[in-house]
């Protein structure tokens, strides 16, 4: 008898990693473990700039070891004569764009001592925003010397991306900044770390961190040129002379586990690790992404991937995250979007507005919110409160509710919220769409698809398209797993392909979220405002009226009410 296989998944989130261990012939998820970061506010590291967030590399390792070890410990118990020797392969995702300044040796600055404490020596998270500047400085810049560059990445060059956060050092921490050897995401500081290549000149880096948040694109020879960097800054050249990496997709391993992580974990050394990647490009793998589907890892904020067959001819898309040959899976585009915040929308309402006092819960508002019918509040309101991701890529927008009286209730409120995320995201379901991008299905996962069927349901009215949900609850490291049983290959007892290593691992829940015609229809009313309010507050070409606004909202909310 030929003893089962296992992988790894680790998952590095904003406030703590996860670690899945899953039998790679079926994607049963045998063992898990989750472990909270020490550093911060759970995880994070703040400041009096609500623009700001970091976090300490020291628990990037000590929670590796942590959840794999705890983790290896669950397979034990829940499978009989479990062995770590059957584990083949290890895969890593993490929160991105989240690069991290280095020394010469690869070793993070926060390390020194002198440096420990100093926030600007941490990884800067990827909702850190502090670079709002300079992501405007080189959005402009490119316009001008590169249009190609920003063609690329949706027109619109981020504050929550690799150069942004550079730039932004380089200009409040120049002392800082010139310590730093090279800026590495820690989608590759981590394999590197697991595999002993930190060092700039072993170091393996991923399609998916460079092509979508760093403007690696070989058309152009990888990275931007040193000129054009020059022009931003010259320490940025100076930088540039050092990022001379090929990119490689997840299914190709960096290395194998080293003895001293071998001892750590009590996993066999050499085990191979995958190229590492976002938590949402490979939450798409586990939710078993092909062309056609469009998955929506949906937390706090949302990430929306899609693919396109690199043999198709795909046009440039505005206000996309990006368009990159092989970021999700070999041989496909990949392309990202999303929205910047969804459940931190919830939450601000429930944690900070507090409308039922200390007894408000998102269940109890959902209940209340599900007993209304669509448009019967009068409300609506812009997805924004974080910013816009896509497809206007401006993080300086901030939140609206439109359409309260003094008869307002909380969960009214609560269900305008819901749907206002919901339409920002058949806005990006259009974008695609208009440019070619036929979605097919929408496959869900992330915790509020896993936990809120009521947010699932105004999904689907608004989009007017079923919603399915993914099978694994705990799809990031799913995917995770998947990269490594694809970095171990066949003759490991892996695959030679992510597609194989998917049928073979995934698979959806039986529950679908049908939208209702009524619903649908009265949504289909709502959402040319909500594009009007969109357009009239977010894009400097707009001229119209608003006046008409407040004015449709109560007819809509009379008919829903008395009709």
């Amino acid at each position: 008898m030929i003893a089962k296989r296992y992988s790894i998944g680790l998952d590095f989130g904003t406030n703590s990693v996860r670690a899945l261990v899953v039998d790679v012939g079926n994607g049963k998820e045998v063992g898990t473990a989750v472990w909270e970061y020490e550093h911060g506010d759970h995880g994070v590291i703040l400041s009096r700039d609500p623009n700001l967030a970091r976090q300490h590399p020291a628990d990037y390792i000590k929670g590796a070891e942590q959840s794999i070890r705890k983790a290896l410990a669950h397979a034990r118990k829940t499978v009989r004569g479990f062995r770590p020797e059957q584990v083949i392969g290890i895969g890593v995702d993490t929160t991105g764009s989240t690069p991290m300044p280095v020394d010469r040796q690869g070793r993070p600055l926060a390390f020194r001592k002198e440096l420990s404490k100093n926030p600007d020596a941490m990884a800067w998270l990827w909702k850190d925003h502090t670079g709002v500047a300079e992501a405007e400085e080189i959005t402009s810049l490119a316009a001008t010397l590169r249009p190609h560059y920003l063609a690329k990445c949706g027109g619109v060059y981020s504050s929550e991306w690799y150069f942004s956060k550079i730039l932004h050092c380089i200009h409040s921490s120049p002392k800082v900044a010139e310590q730093a050897f090279l800026w590495v995401e820690i989608a590759d500081w981590i394999p590197a770390m697991l595999t002993g290549t930190e060092n700039p000149e072993k170091l393996s880096i991923g399609i998916c961190a460079s092509g979508h948040k760093a403007m690696y694109n070989l058309e152009w020879g990888g990275y931007p040129d040193r000129e054009f960097l020059e022009r931003l800054d010259p320490a940025l050249a100076v930088l540039r002379s050092r990022l001379i990496f090929q990119a490689h997709t997840v299914d190709h391993a960096v290395g194998g586990l080293t003895k001293e992580w071998a001892r750590k974990t009590g996993l066999p050394e050499g085990t191979p690790v995958a190229t590492g990647a976002f938590d949402a490009h490979l939450g798409a793998v586990g939710a078993g992404i092909a062309e056609g589907a469009l998955v929506k890892i949906i937390g706090t904020s949302t990430c929306d991937i899609a693919l396109s067959s690199e043999t198709n001819k795909l046009p440039d898309i505005p206000g996309l995250c990006g368009i990159v040959p092989g970021s999700v899976l070999p041989g496909y585009f990949g392309l990202e979007a999303g929205q910047s915040a969804v459940g931190d929308i919830f939450n601000w309402f429930v944690n900070y507005v507090r409308p039922d006092g200390k007894k408000g819960t998102h269940a109890s508002l959902a209940r209340d919110a599900a007993k209304l019918k669509a448009g019967e509040s009068g409300l609506l309101a812009l997805d924004w409160n974080n910013g816009n991701r896509t497809i206007l890529v401006d993080q300086r927008l901030t939140g609206l509710l439109v359409g309260q009286t003094l008869y307002t209730t909380p969960a009214e409120i609560y269900r305008a919220l819901v749907e206002a995320t919901a339409f920002g995201a058949l806005t990006i379901v259009n974008r695609f769409e208009e440019y070619g991008i036929h979605i097919g299905k929408v496959i869900n996962c992330g915790g509020i698809a896993e936990k809120n069927p009521f947010v699932m349901q105004i999904y689907a009215d608004v989009t007017g398209r079923p919603m399915m949900v993914s099978r694994s609850a705990q799809t990031c490291a799913l995917g995770s797993a998947i990269a490594g049983a694809a970095a171990a290959g066949s003759r490991a007892g892996g695959y030679d392909s992510i597609p194989e290593a998917q049928k073979a691992m995934t698979g959806l829940k039986s529950r679908v979220f049908t939208p209702d015609a009524v619903s649908h229809a009265v949504y289909r009313d709502l959402y040319p405002l909500y594009r009007t309010l969109h357009d009239a507050f977010g894009t400097k070409g707009w001229t119209g009226n608003l006046s008409h606004i407040m004015k449709q909202l109560i007819e809509i909310r009379n008919k829903s009410r008395f009709s």
